[in-house]
Formats: structure tokens, sequence, C-alpha cells
């Protein structure tokens, strides 16, 4: 029992920090997201990226959304993509992004979420023969893609548009991920895992321009053409700090690891596959740039406000978001 004791708080010394929670407990029904607002910034997301029509068109919550293993939340959240979803460019999107006054892009911090879709045949099923942009960052430098080469039925993770890591995209399944960045060191690397099961590291941290200004990742999809109505289903979204809880579903639960060395390991999801690139950096006298759809310029934002050509920055929501487009 000692020896218990004594591991049980070993455990819970080394497990990461909550340093933002998307849990959505606090979010009774779909109606809840639009107490938030620019003038009152209140729960634990934004809520302005989606369509014309009311939240219940692209947001709705229930007991089954969510992964089964979930066991920190009540409820799931069912995200929803359409014809009406065009907001501000031509692409179709409903996207949320914390509200919060934590540094989210400081030090080492864990992204976590958990992602699923219907089963295959299923009302509103995902086409995978278009571009879908999956939980990114406003510039991009680290995301999940599905329909693109080489595999675009595989659900595909991309630092700075190089493919690192895929796996085929099982109807029905639950897909588990922690986006580990290290705004340090400037690397990002990936952890994954399905259903229950804890999440392993199956890419080790690479070289990425990461950077946030804390209200910059969007949990979401984006897709590049037009073409029906798409759900998707998220659960088990929060933001901690290293070390990792490689358990899912409890929000910041008990169990911990750690990892050292540059090695690539596979996970035990499905057929998974990393790859290892090498890239080259070139640096000019002229500043930096940001790429297409990165944020440009917007309350609080420090970072770069020139556009890579042929982009320019233009006002999204000014006077809080501008982005290259």
């Amino acid at each position: 029992m000692a020896l218990l004791t004594l591991l049980l708080a070993a455990i819970g010394v080394n497990a990461g920090t909550t340093v933002w929670s998307g849990n959505f407990n606090s979010y009774p029904n779909s109606a809840s997201f639009d107490t938030w607002s620019f003038s009152n910034e209140v729960g634990e997301y934004q809520w302005y990226i989606h369509g014309t029509q009311n939240t219940s068109e692209y947001l709705s919550l229930s007991p089954s959304y969510k992964n089964p293993a979930d066991s920190s939340e009540t409820n799931g959240l069912k995200l929803t993509v359409d014809s009406t979803s065009t907001w501000n460019s031509q692409f179709e999107r409903t996207e949320l992004i914390p509200q919060t006054s934590a540094n989210l892009g400081t030090g080492n911090l864990l992204y976590h979420f958990s992602i699923s879709t219907g089963q295959a045949g299923s009302t509103n099923y995902p086409v995978t023969s278009i571009e879908h942009q999956i939980c990114f960052f406003e510039s991009h430098f680290t995301e999940l893609k599905v329909g693109v080469a080489p595999n675009p039925t595989h659900l595909t993770w991309m630092v700075t548009e190089v493919d690192h890591w895929d796996t085929p995209w099982t109807p029905g399944v639950w897909y588990n991920f922690a986006y580990d960045i290290d705004f340090t060191a400037q690397t990002v690397g990936l952890w994954a895992s399905n259903g229950s099961a804890p999440l392993v590291k199956v890419v080790q941290n690479v070289p990425a321009a990461t950077s946030t200004n804390s209200a910059d990742w969007h949990l979401g999809v984006l897709r590049i053409n037009p073409t029906g109505t798409e759900d998707y289903f998220f659960s088990g979204v929060y933001i901690e700090s290293a070390p990792i809880t490689t358990s899912v579903g409890t929000g910041g639960g008990n169990t911990t690891t750690t990892t050292t060395g540059t090695g690539t390991t596979t996970s035990s999801a499905s057929s998974t596959t990393s790859k290892t690139t090498t890239t080259t950096t070139t640096t000019t006298s002229i500043g930096p740039v940001q790429t297409e759809f990165g944020q440009c310029g917007g309350t609080g934002y420090t970072g770069a406000t020139t556009c890579a050509a042929p982009y320019t920055c233009k006002a999204i929501s000014p006077p809080y978001y501008y982005q290259c487009l």
C-alpha cells in the first residue's frame, strides 16, 4: 500500500498542467456558444468563424458525440460544414478558437483533441476527394488534412505543408491526437492513438516556425471546395504543459510518459506511417512574411504583417483580426 501511494504521488507530480480547457461541459446547448462576442468574451471558445445560419446549424452537443473513453465530459460536439458555411472567403468552414487570457504559445505545450466521423454511408459523411484542413493554426505550421495526395482517404499530419505521418481514416473510429509544440525550441511533434488506447509518440519533434497569439488555433474544419453537408465529432479538447498526459478522455489524467532521443516510433493506430523529411530554409533581409491564410494583423497581434506574394493582408473582423488572402 505504501509503495502504491508513492507511485500514485509520482504520477501526479509528472502529469502535465492544463493551461486551457476546451471541455464542453459548460455549454448545455448549441445556443450557449452565442453568449460569446468580441464585446462579451466569455466561455472557453470564440465563436465567429461560421456561416450565416443559426448556431444550431453548425454545432450540436450530445453524449453520443463524444469518445466513449472520455470520462471528463458529459457531451461531445458535432461540428457541421455545409453550403452555407462560407465565412469571409471562398472556402467553407466551421471553427472554434480558444477564449483565454493564458499564454498558449510559450514553453512546451500539448494541444489535445479527439476526432471521429459517422459510419461509412451514414448521413453527412465527409467526402475525401477534396482537401480538408483540420485543427490548424493561422500560419498552418502544423495541421491535419484529409483529401490530399498521395493518400486522400488518410488522415495526414502536416508540418509546414510537408506530410510527416498518416493513417487510414476509418469511419466511426475515434482518433486521439496531441500536437507536441515546443515554442522555445521551435519544433513540433505528434502523439496519436485510437479509441481508449494511451497516446504514443508517432513523430519526434521536427523544426517548424511555431508561434501563436493564443487565439489562432482552430478546432474545426476548412474545406477547399464545396461538397454538400459534412459532420465531424470532437471531444477531449485541452492544452497542457509538458510532460504529456497519455491517458485519453480524462482532460489531464493520471498516466504520463516522456520520450528522449530523435528516433521515430510507430503508434498502435491502424497502419500508421511516419516520414522523415529534410527541408532547407533560407532567409532574406526583408523581414518575416506571413503565408496564405495566416494572421497578419489585429488587436494584440505581434507577428508578421507582410503577406507572401501574391497575397495581401485583408480585414476579416477589424480591428480584431486580419488575414493573408
